[in-house]
């Protein structure tokens, strides 16, 4: 890693949120022989929300990963507006992405305390923290709490439903209010009901930002503006959910897997 992962290297102050990812090849340290991206490629324009699909260790999370330079590539380049992420300053760089992953981290603290952790440069007043609220679609239900946003949600938010802990975590990703929105899987573990909830909170979030997403459901991912089909670390298929459909390859085989149809009968 770079020496820009502490106190060095260019500061990126405004984005329009256009990434690329140019001839990626990547392997994790512990697993050496074991190649996750093979040149990947993508270009994702600002605003636009990409979908990343394909079974599972095809590397769709891995390159979240190195957008956020938690690893660097063996090869190839990301950029961000155009900008090497490499020689940019990490904390910078982070403070331009709001991340929802599968399993939200919240800590024993008050609703608003958790909101508020999304943004450690500054004090966060409480009318952005309940507009971040109102746009993750649970400002509602913490004003019917008896205590609202001084509710305790305890360790590990275990007084709040799956689908209430993913909405707080949207809400602190917007407190710092990204123009690029990082999706990991965010509904997969939450029942049908709770995962409609989060899914409209995620579609008004990222309403004016690039969002990227990683979907398990396909269901969530169909009105992407773009959806890439990664297979062995490559993008195999790319296009929206109609065109992936008529070219019956890869897309077409894993919706119809989860749709309950065998495609070959169709």
């Amino acid at each position: 890693m770079e020496s820009s992962l502490s106190s060095g290297g260019q500061h990126l102050d405004n984005v329009s949120g256009q990434v690329q990812m140019d001839r990626i090849h990547f392997s994790y340290p512990t697993r050496k022989d074991v190649p996750i991206l093979r040149g990947f490629d993508a270009v994702i324009q600002p605003g636009q929300t990409v979908a990343l699909v394909g079974q599972s260790g095809c590397g769709k999370s891995t390159c979240i990963q190195l957008l956020q330079r938690f690893y660097d590539p063996h090869s190839g380049t990301i950029s961000v507006d155009n900008h090497d992420v490499q020689p940019l300053n990490t904390a910078s760089l982070r403070h331009h992405f709001g991340i929802v992953s599968q399993e939200p981290v919240l800590f024993n603290r008050t609703i608003a305390e958790n909101i508020a952790y999304g943004d450690l440069t500054r004090s966060i007043a409480m009318d952005e923290i309940i507009d971040a609220a109102k746009n993750a679609n649970i400002h509602s239900f913490i004003q019917s709490l008896p205590l609202g946003y001084d509710t305790m949600v305890g360790q590990k938010g275990g007084h709040l439903s799956g689908g209430q802990k993913q909405r707080v975590a949207i809400a602190r990703a917007l407190i710092r209010n990204p123009k690029i929105l990082l999706l990991d899987e965010a509904t997969s573990v939450l029942d049908s009901e709770s995962e409609k909830v989060v899914q409209e909170a995620l579609d008004r979030a990222r309403q004016g930002r690039t969002c990227i997403t990683i979907a398990h459901r396909l269901s969530t991912i169909q009105n992407a503006d773009h959806i890439l089909v990664v297979h062995q670390g490559q993008v195999h298929e790319q296009g929206k959910h109609q065109d992936l459909l008529k070219l019956k390859g890869i897309y077409y085989h894993l919706w119809n897997v989860q749709a309950g149809s065998n495609p070959n009968e169709l």
